[in-house]
């Protein structure tokens, strides 16, 4: 499998070259074209897929989509749903961890499941339940913004808004709290943020979709009278 990156990085297009045989898995959505060649395939299988209840948890469809290059090469392009960029990383029996909706693709053979964040994150009021990519093979992730990398050493600590968290390595810990008290939380804005702790690399995104959607409300005509909805007059 060949891939590249085109229009990084705000709007990055992923193009991927699929010998003949070869596959690649992808969310349901992401497809922006393909060559006659290529084949699709919905599947809810456990294989390697995303398909149990577990992965529903973590903000994924329980279906992914399989596209297969038949007889000869073809070509994929893929592209997350909101303006942003995409990271490529290659799993070698290791562990990727990718906050909800994160993920774009990967090679069929990646295992993908949800792992809950602990008993600490739960009582932080997170209810964080990252994905667990798991394998040997390419996986693909998508960002809201630019996708920034933090490189921590052995004990080192870095806090990152739980918004923009996108990934981590498996060998990170990390833990999930409220910023102060609830004063605190109220007055600056801040609510959930996320600590790890090294060695291993966390990638985050330069931009909040929540809070993106939140300012694009505050806005449009009628959207700011109290009952959550956009009044459209005709």
């Amino acid at each position: 499998m060949e891939f590249e990156f085109t229009h990084r990085p705000s709007y990055t297009h992923l193009v991927v070259e699929l010998a003949a045989g070869e596959t690649i898995l992808a969310e349901p959505g992401a497809m922006v074209s393909h060559s006659p060649s290529v084949s699709i395939a919905t599947t809810s299988s456990r294989d390697g897929l995303l398909s149990s209840a577990k992965s529903m948890l973590g903000g994924e469809s329980m279906f992914a989509n399989e596209f297969t290059a038949e007889g000869e090469p073809g070509t994929v392009t893929l592209s997350p749903p909101t303006p942003g960029d995409v990271q490529h990383h290659e799993l070698a029996d290791e562990t990727l961890y990718a906050v909800d909706g994160a993920f774009l693709a990967s090679d069929p053979a990646i295992d993908i499941d949800a792992e809950f964040g602990g008993l600490k994150s739960m009582l932080a009021g997170a209810s964080i339940t990252p994905l667990a990519l798991k394998g040997r093979g390419s996986v693909f992730v998508e960002a809201f913004g630019g996708i920034e990398r933090v490189e921590l050493d052995h004990g080192e600590s870095y806090v990152v808004d739980n918004e923009h968290v996108v990934a981590w390595e498996g060998g990170v810990e990390f833990d999930a709290r409220r910023v102060g008290g609830l004063k605190s939380t109220l007055l600056s804005g801040e609510g959930l943020v996320m600590e790890f702790t090294g060695p291993g690399t966390v990638w985050y995104q330069t931009r909040g979709l929540d809070t993106f959607a939140e300012t694009i409300a505050d806005v449009i005509p009628g959207s700011g009278d109290g009952d959550g909805d956009v009044d459209v007059e005709f």
